[in-house]
C-alpha cells in the first residue's frame, strides 16, 4: 500500500503536470496538450526537429503508460490507476519499464535546454515557470534537488527520478525534481 507521503508526491505530479481538465483522469489529449506546454516553454515550433521527436516520444510514454495503469480499458487513467502504477514499481525493485525509462530521458531532456548535459538553475526555473510555479519557488525546489551543485547530470537525475517515485523520506533531494516544495 502506498504511503500518504508518496501518495501526495504522485498526486501533485498526476494534477500538474497530466490532468490538465481536473477531471480527476488523463487522457490522451491532455497528454498532447501538456507536449504543447513543453514545446512553448522550450521555443519549439510544430515543425522543429526537436518538437517533432518530443512528440513521438511522448506519445510512446503515453502508450506506456495506458497500457499498465489503465485497467479497466476506458482509455483515460485515474488518479488511483496512477498511484497503483508507481506503487507497482517501487514495490517491483524500481527497475523502470521501457517507457518509465523514455518518460525520465524526456523530462531530463526538456530541462536540459542548452543539451549540455546538465539542467542548470535557468533552464529548471523556466521550464517550471511554464506549469504554472513561480520562478523563486522552481529556484528553491532546484537548489533541494541539487543539493548543493550547480546543476544536476544526467547520472545525478536518474538517481533523484528513482528517488521521487520510490523514497519515503520526506527530506530526499529527488521529491524536487518536479519543483513541488510543500509535500
Amino acid at each position: 500500500m502506498v504511503s500518504d507521503f508518496r501518495k501526495k508526491k504522485l498526486t501533485y505530479l498526476f494534477k500538474i503536470f497530466f490532468d490538465s481538465d481536473g477531471s480527476g483522469s488523463v487522457t490522451k489529449e491532455e497528454f498532447e496538450q501538456m507536449i504543447g506546454k513543453i514545446a512553448k516553454a522550450k521555443g519549439w515550433a510544430d515543425g522543429d526537429e526537436a518538437y517533432k521527436q518530443a512528440k513521438k516520444v511522448m506519445g510512446d510514454i503515453w502508450e506506456g503508460i495506458q497500457q499498465k495503469a489503465d485497467i479497466n480499458k476506458d482509455g483515460e487513467v485515474s488518479l488511483d490507476e496512477w498511484i497503483n502504477l508507481w506503487d507497482d514499481f517501487a514495490n517491483n525493485s524500481g527497475e523502470p519499464q521501457p517507457w518509465q525509462a523514455h518518460y525520465c530521458k524526456a523530462i531530463f531532456f526538456i530541462q536540459d535546454s542548452t543539451g549540455d548535459g546538465v539542467i542548470d538553475k535557468n533552464e529548471f526555473s523556466n521550464v517550471h515557470a511554464s506549469f504554472g510555479m513561480s520562478k523563486e519557488d522552481a529556484e528553491k525546489a532546484f537548489d533541494k534537488a541539487a543539493n548543493g551543485k550547480s546543476g544536476i547530470s544526467w547520472d545525478d537525475f536518474q538517481k533523484l527520478w528513482l528517488e521521487y517515485f520510490t523514497s519515503e523520506d520526506e527530506n530526499a533531494p529527488g521529491n524536487y525534481i518536479f519543483g513541488n516544495l510543500k509535500f
